[in-house]
C-alpha cells in the first residue's frame, strides 16, 4: 500500500487481499486489487508499468509483484476466489531439531521421532475430503460467531517433495514431504490443525478412524493438545479466479 502511493495516485490506493494467514506463515503466491486513479490529463497505468513501479518501491521488502493484470470493477481479490491452494512442508528424518538443513530454517516442521507412516495419513486424510462442519479443526477467534464451520475440502493430497538444496545432502536420508489442501475458504488456523491431526496419525498417536470421529464431535475443545503443527511449514501457494 505504501508502495502504490509512490505512484502518486489522486486518491488514497486501498488493497484488499484474497486472505490473511498467520504471523510465521509463508505466501509463494497471493492476490490483492486495488484502484488507482490517475490526475486529470494522464493516461492510465500500463500494466507492465505497475509491475516495475511497485517492485521499484518494494525492493528493501522481502516481496515482489509477480503478475499485475486489469479486471472488472465487480471482480474482488478475495469473495471472487473459486479456490485456494495451501502446501505443508513436513521433513522426515530428523530426530532433533539440529539436524534440519540451515537452509530449511522456518521454511518446514520436523515433527519429533523422525519417521512418520505416510500411508496411514494418506487414509485419514480422505475423511476430510468434502463438504464438513469443521468446528473441531478451527482454533476459537473474535469472528468464530460469525462465521459458518461449514467448508469444502476440494483436494488433499500427501507427496514427496524436493529440499532447497537436497542434493547436497542426500546421505543424510532426510524426506521431505508436502500436504496439500484445496477449497474455496478456511477457518481460523483450520489447516494447521487439519496437518497436526495427520501426522499425530503418521506418530500412531491417533487412527485415522479418529480423524473421522473429530469431525464428528464438532468441538474445537476436543482436538488434541498440542497437535496444531507450527506456522512455519505452511505456504498459501495460489489462489484460483
Amino acid at each position: 500500500q505504501k508502495a502504490a502511493q509512490n505512484l502518486k495516485p489522486v486518491v488514497p490506493i486501498k488493497f484488499h487481499i484474497s486472505s490473511r494467514t498467520d504471523t510465521g506463515v509463508h505466501a509463494l503466491c497471493n492476490s490483492a486489487h486495488f484502484d488507482v486513479q490517475r490526475e486529470p490529463g494522464k493516461p492510465a497505468f500500463k500494466e507492465k508499468e505497475l509491475l516495475y513501479g511497485l517492485n521499484y518501491h518494494l525492493r528493501s521488502e522481502p516481496i515482489r509483484i509477480l503478475n499485475v493484470c486489469r479486471v472488472a470493477n465487480s471482480f474482488h481479490a478475495r469473495f471472487s476466489a473459486l479456490s485456494r491452494t495451501y502446501v505443508y512442508r513436513l521433513l522426515m528424518g530428523c530426530t532433533h531439531y539440529s539436524q534440519i538443513p540451515v537452509f530449511e530454517k522456518d521454511l518446514c516442521w520436523a515433527p519429533a521421532g523422525g519417521s512418520l507412516n505416510v500411508p496411514a495419513m494418506q487414509d485419514a486424510a480422505q475423511f476430510l475430503l468434502g463438504t464438513h462442519d469443521f468446528s473441531t479443526f478451527r482454533s476459537l477467534n473474535s469472528e468464530t460467531p460469525l462465521r459458518s464451520p461449514v467448508r469444502t475440502i476440494l483436494q488433499v493430497d500427501i507427496q514427496p517433495s524436493p529440499g532447497f538444496l537436497s542434493h547436497h545432502y542426500e546421505h543424510r536420508r532426510l524426506e521431505f514431504w508436502e500436504l496439500k489442501f484445496r477449497g474455496r475458504s478456511f477457518l481460523y488456523r483450520q489447516v494447521r490443525r487439519m496437518v497436526g491431526s495427520l501426522v499425530a496419525v503418521g506418530q500412531g498417536k491417533l487412527t485415522p478412524r479418529n480423524i473421522k470421529e473429530l469431525l464428528e464431535i464438532k468441538d474445537p475443545r476436543a482436538f488434541p493438545p498440542n497437535a496444531m503443527a507450527p506456522p512455519s511449514g505452511l505456504f498459501l501457494k495460489s489462489v484460483e479466479y
